[in-house]
């Protein structure tokens, strides 16, 4: 139910290609046709890349107060990694621009790859995120082709489980805490390989206690019961 006198959250499965802001102004835009109501405080709780899908936590009202609050919850992720090959923005946003051998890679060295990164560790950043420096985002200096160093974060991951692995392509389910960037992620686990990676698939399927089993399509907030 979307109470905009008292507030609520809406839990979204965030379509393939839209920005996290796409959704907040879509579901704006269908609470202001259904209600007539053209005031009120929207917001969404930890981004999803454009090419990544899954769970997002819509805050409406006075709920926008809790949005750090959703933001420091842990998250999971399932998704899978193509190796032997990078890319710019370390996912499919951007063209292969490097390949590396992978024949020395075994399943075994995979498992145990993923293995290594269970734990408390500094992470870099993609150069392509809204990071903030000096004012700008990150991906405005890369857009721009202006080099720029990005500060490392403490991040840690909790879980890291590989589910599948047909050469080049492993899957994988995660579970780490916030600030956590499955790009980075992707990015570093063909380093540890002595090959290269890139993400080639994500979907965020839990913040905290929030399941994507109980996230609704966009479409159907239409159904919804509005005060």
């Amino acid at each position: 139910m979307i109470d905009l006198k008292e507030g609520c959250f809406l839990l979204i499965d965030k379509p393939y290609t839209w920005t996290s802001f796409q959704v907040v102004n879509k579901i704006k835009y269908k609470i202001r046709n259904l209600t007539k109501e053209k005031k009120f405080k929207i917001g969404h709780a930890g981004t999803l890349d454009p090419l990544a899908t899954g769970l997002l936590i819509i805050c409406i009202g006075h709920y926008t107060k809790k949005i750090q609050e959703f933001q420091d919850f842990d998250k999971e992720y399932i998704g899978s990694f193509c190796l032997g090959a990078t890319t710019k923005s370390f996912d499919k946003e951007h063209e292969v621009d490097n390949t590396y051998p992978t024949n020395h890679i075994t399943e075994d060295l995979i498992y145990k790859t993923a293995s290594s990164f269970v734990g408390i560790q500094e992470q870099v950043p993609p150069v392509y995120s809204a990071i903030k420096i000096d004012g700008k985002r990150a991906y405005e200096y890369a857009r721009e082709e202006n080099e720029v160093e990005i500060k490392k974060k403490t991040i840690e991951i909790k879980e890291f489980e590989i589910t599948e692995i047909t050469m080049p392509e492993v899957k994988f389910r995660v579970v780490c805490s916030k600030g956590t960037y499955i790009r980075s992620l992707a990015r570093d686990f063909g380093l540890r390989l002595n090959s290269g990676a890139y993400l080639s698939s994500l979907r965020r399927t839990r913040i905290g206690d929030f399941h994507i089993e109980q996230a609704k399509q966009i479409d159907d907030l239409d159904k919804e019961i509005i005060e």
